[in-house]
């Protein structure tokens, strides 16, 4: 058994020296490329110091809300029973929806794209146990006004 640890020890030691070898080479080719990396920065400074004079000209244009999204609608009978019956924008009744699903923790646990609906819910949701994020928009305009 000694011989063999001795046989395994000679071999790492040769291998140690041969790994360092290749680790010296590209250190060396590191060094070359960083010098040419120097030189290039002060052109990049120079593309830096034009692009804030582009960017100021778009501030100026300032973005409007679409108003079709603005207007107050009416819920139904069984969407106002989940956010209430005052008309809304269609904005407020997805937030208020999906706060009713936070609260309620209706979100399914393993893909958090599907909604569990509860009761209330699957009055909005036309009988569907189980709704999809993208499907819920779509099934809750059929209930504004």
């Amino acid at each position: 058994m000694a011989p063999a640890k001795k046989s395994a020890k000679k071999a790492a030691k040769k291998a140690a020296p041969k790994k360092a070898a290749k680790k010296a080479a590209p250190k060396k080719a590191a060094a070359k490329k960083a010098a040419p990396k120097k030189a290039a920065a002060p052109k990049k400074a120079a593309v830096k110091k034009a692009a804030p004079k582009k960017a100021a000209p778009k501030k100026a244009a300032k973005r409007t809300p679409n108003a079709a999204f603005m207007k107050p609608l009416t819920p139904s009978s069984e969407l106002a029973a989940v956010v209430g019956d005052k008309p809304l924008p269609r904005t407020e009744v997805v937030k208020k929806l999906w706060a009713y699903i936070k609260k309620h923790s209706l979100q399914d646990a393993k893909n958090k794209r599907n909604i569990n609906a509860d009761d209330k819910l699957k009055a909005v949701f036309g009988g569907k146990k189980t709704v999809s994020m993208f499907e819920m928009t779509s099934l809750v305009s059929a209930h504004l006004k």
